[in-house]
């Protein structure tokens, strides 16, 4: 395997440095597997994490070193090239190659697909001003913090988890800050009224500007810089900085092209495998039939799901296959609240609350047809780490023991039957 030819060729070529490529070629590794390996990122970087983006690196507390997945003699040592700064634009089911950008061909007898996706972007004018932001990459963040000492006022768009911890840092950095969200509530996608309400609280309770139920018309600018968002009401939110925070596109154009069966990113089985032979996808890109979502095909953007996916495509690919199935779960931190969610609480029709939110250690737990479904657990990590197996078994319980905090989540798990 020689990068620098027009033709190279590797056992397992991954597609992505995120987590979920890096994971693939750790469990590769992990499970005997003694082939080439090449992992290929669009980025000039090494693989690293994602979550610290609008966190800690933002914020400035740690420095992108101490962000990398694993150190650069790490992936020598472990016979795994990384080709960085290389973009696959195609892909050839049945020569079993892929095309990058600058015309080079790389050939595979496997190929996972751990692309993720590219942050959506405004379908409205003005998205192109300097000043607006995601925070999908690196690349992203350091513009923003390249901007942070001309930037008094910041508008975020989007009341997700990515917008939303934007804004906690920022707030905190000394900034004006205001959040707009389409809908009548922020985390609406991922959580219940009540953590919502919660968590809107907080913001505001810092300072933040939060408006909900609002749409955005245009950014405005001057000279092609930012000036503010326009909204379709006719307001106006002054701003320097705008933050595009309203979820992903799964990078996975060129698998569709070549006849991978998708649509809102590619579907794999439940070994990972796509509908292309000896072709995989994991991670944000994969579309999966998920247990947890009543068995019904979803994309989990999160690290977790990233990883396991990742394990269950090397196990697959070492003559080990162990079907996919693993409780999704997720975190974030805002202030001094650490989120901890396992389980999906989408569609749940009822919510328990444990604990005191003024305590600033609580858990809500999602119902469904009397079943748990889910838990977010806020600076409660009992709950998060005894709840996932009721998560799990998709266990039954009293509300009024759910709902006392006295009582130990592992203490229902103990009576649940077998």
């Amino acid at each position: 395997m020689t990068l620098g030819d027009a033709v190279t060729r590797a056992e397992v070529v991954i597609v992505g440095a995120g987590h979920g490529g890096a994971q693939a070629a750790l469990a590769l590794r992990q499970n005997k597997f003694a082939g080439s390996i090449l992992m290929i990122g669009e980025e000039p970087e090494l693989p690293y994490e994602r979550p610290p983006l609008s966190k800690d690196y933002l914020s400035g507390e740690k420095s992108f070193d101490r962000i990398l997945i694993r150190p650069a003699d790490f992936w020598a040592e472990r016979g795994i090239e990384i080709l960085t700064d290389a973009r696959v634009v195609t892909v050839d089911p049945a020569a079993k190659t892929i095309g990058l950008e600058d015309g080079r061909v790389v050939a595979f007898d496997e190929l996972v697909w751990a692309t993720g996706g590219h942050a959506r972007r405004l379908s409205c004018d003005g998205g192109d001003h300097v000043g607006v932001h995601s925070v999908r990459n690196r690349a992203d963040v350091d513009r923003m913090i390249s901007e942070l000492a001309a930037t008094t006022r910041v508008a975020v768009i989007g009341g997700g988890y990515i917008g939303l911890e934007a804004a906690a840092v920022l707030v905190k950095l000394g900034k004006q800050v205001t959040v707009l969200e389409a809908q009548d509530r922020v985390l609406a996608r991922v959580a219940g009224v009540t953590l919502s309400r919660l968590y809107e609280a907080e913001h505001r309770a810092h300072g933040v500007d939060m408006r909900l139920g609002v749409q955005v018309r245009c950014i405005e600018g001057a000279d092609g810089r930012a000036t503010g968002v326009r909204l379709m009401d006719g307001g106006f939110v002054a701003a320097e900085m705008v933050i595009v925070g309203i979820g992903i596109v799964p990078a996975v154009e060129p698998l569709l092209a070549a006849g991978a069966r998708g649509g809102n990113g590619v579907a794999v089985d439940e070994h990972g495998r796509t509908s292309l032979p000896h072709i995989w996808a994991i991670g944000d890109c994969a579309l999966h039939a998920n247990a947890f979502a009543d068995g019904l095909p979803i994309r989990l953007e999160s690290v977790q799901n990233a990883n396991d996916m990742a394990t269950t495509v090397a196990k697959a690919i070492t003559g080990q296959p162990a079907p996919y199935h693993a409780v999704p779960w997720f975190w974030s931190n805002q202030y001094d609240l650490k989120l901890q969610t396992v389980g999906l609480s989408a569609g749940h029709d009822e919510e328990v609350l444990r604990g005191d939110p003024a305590a600033r250690s609580f858990s809500i737990v999602y119902l469904k047809q009397g079943r748990v479904v889910a838990i977010d657990a806020v600076n409660a990590v009992k709950d998060f780490v005894q709840g996932k197996a009721l998560v799990a078994m998709g266990a039954t319980a009293d509300v009024a023991e759910l709902g006392n905090s006295t009582i130990a989540l592992r203490d229902l798990v103990a009576r649940m039957p077998r």
